[in-house]
């Protein structure tokens, strides 16, 4: 199984793939991001 990379530069990119899963996957890891960002404030 292929592990893809989490981080946020691959996550953006893929918001822009035409594959839905991908994509949602995309939105949820930018997503946990920027509300771990809030927490950490």
């Amino acid at each position: 199984m292929n592990v893809e990379k989490q981080d946020l530069a691959s996550a953006r990119r893929r918001l822009k793939s035409s594959n839905l899963k991908s994509r949602k996957r995309a939105l949820k890891v930018l997503h946990d991001y920027r509300r771990n960002l809030q927490k950490s404030k």
